[in-house]
């Protein structure tokens, strides 16, 4: 990647504006964008930007038929070159589309399109109105605001407040951190908290009576249900682009958290009829979001073991590192996703949270190539001061080593001068003798 307006190899002049275009076995001829013949821009004539433009309004993608998320292309059109920002759609659309092909392998694209259709078969039928043809496949959204974004509707006024003056001091205003890298804040409305319920509810209950087959958020858990895969795609992109990410940026910028670019929004669920407890684990993310949303439960407990990197996620737990959080309805708790934690049984009761991964493109790809991952990671950051130490004790240890080296041979010498001293005699003998002897004194005490 080149960086903002960085000159693109063989560009005259390394204007930004000029386009590359290969005609006539590899010649290059600049400035064919506009008019007949103009080659349309690929990736290897225009070049990524390294940070996302914030200010740019990306287009919307959703009205197209495309091979993967209308969102991904939204959120990859902000690190378009300069230039490309400003052409059509579809331009942006043919250029974004190569780069994204470029890296997903075929079975990865096969993946991305079933989910596709499993996804809009559920929205087509879980929908705004009963179907008349269809009836018992269709079922009707209750609170229609929770497809979008709404904040006034949706989070507290401090939480608000605290984004809108988007500063450290602002954020730290309104969160705790009781144990390093853990984040409590109070964040959502009673009301939303409510909608909410009473949506997923009526959503597993159109899924009871169709029958349909859905998939789990993760892996781990039996219960609960993607909130992206009924609707709410837009609104969780919403959060995390909007909210999550400055937020992000401040407290977790070693670990992807200013480049946040896709999301994984869910809903769980814990109680004696439902899952239980979670046992100890890392999220697929890099930053989590997790705030209760209710109901009436005891039990529950988040316990947090430290942070750990893919080599040392099994390490031993330090003492410092350890930590139960209690969950309070609309209160979150913010973590790095590498942050291994697990759940306490619910004991009664039902508990019920919504779950929202984060995740850095960006920073998934640049860690494939680094080693050490000490900046976040606590045993690397442990295996890295040890080296230090040994290191600092090796050159200690060679001073050592040197200095008596030199006190032997100072020993020799002086050994030396008083047998020949001995032997000259002399009025001033037994003062040169004396004097030697005390020096022999002072370095063998040193």
């Amino acid at each position: 990647m080149s960086l903002d307006g960085a000159r693109i190899p063989g560009a005259p002049d390394g204007r930004p504006d000029q386009v590359i275009a290969h005609v006539n076995g590899g010649a290059t001829v600049p400035g064919l964008q506009n008019g007949a013949g103009a080659a349309p821009p690929t990736y290897l004539t225009h070049r990524l930007r390294l940070n996302p433009n914030s200010d740019h309004r990306p287009d919307n993608y959703e009205d197209l038929d495309l091979e993967f998320s209308p969102l991904i292309f939204s959120s990859l059109e902000r690190y378009l070159p300069p230039n490309l920002l400003q052409q059509e759609r579809d331009v942006k659309v043919n250029y974004m589309r190569e780069i994204l092909l470029r890296y997903y392998p075929e079975s990865e694209r096969v993946r991305l399109q079933k989910h596709r259709e499993y996804r809009q078969k559920i929205i087509s039928n879980y929908q705004e109105k009963r179907s008349i043809t269809a009836p018992s496949l269709s079922s009707q959204r209750l609170h229609l605001e929770l497809y979008s974004m709404h904040p006034a509707n949706f989070f507290v006024p401090s939480f608000l407040k605290a984004i809108s003056e988007n500063t450290e001091q602002a954020f730290r205003n309104i969160m705790s951190e009781p144990s390093p890298g853990i984040f409590t804040f109070e964040m959502l409305q009673p009301r939303f908290c409510e909608m909410l319920l009473a949506e997923v509810e009526n959503f597993e209950k159109w899924v009871h009576e169709t029958k349909f087959r859905i998939m789990r958020p993760n892996t781990m858990n039996k219960y609960g249900v993607v909130l992206d895969d009924f609707g709410m795609e837009t609104m969780l992109e919403k959060l995390m682009v909007d909210f999550m990410r400055p937020i992000s940026k401040v407290f977790f910028p070693g670990v992807g958290g200013s480049n946040l670019d896709t999301h994984h929004g869910f809903v769980l669920e814990y109680g004696i009829d439902r899952d239980v407890d979670l046992g100890f684990h890392v999220d697929d993310s890099e930053v989590t979001l997790n705030v209760c949303v209710g109901k009436q439960f005891s039990g529950g407990e988040l316990f947090f073991r430290g942070v750990r990197c893919d080599k040392h996620v099994n390490t031993e737990t330090q003492s410092e590192e350890i930590f139960d959080y209690s969950h309070v309805p609309g209160r979150a708790v913010l973590h790095c996703g590498r942050h291994r934690h697990g759940a306490r049984a619910t004991t009664s009761g039902k508990r019920i949270n919504l779950v929202l991964w984060c995740r850095s493109s960006v920073f998934r790809e640049s860690r494939k190539y680094q080693k050490d991952f000490s900046s976040w990671c606590a045993e690397c950051q442990h295996e890295k001061k040890e080296r230090q130490r040994l290191s600092v004790a090796a050159i200690k240890m060679g001073y050592v080593l040197e200095l008596l080296f030199m006190r032997t041979r100072v020993i020799v010498v002086f050994e030396k001068d008083i047998t020949g001293l001995a032997e000259e005699g002399g009025a001033n003998c037994y003062l040169s003798l004396l004097y030697i002897v005390l020096l022999k004194l002072y370095y063998i005490r040193c």
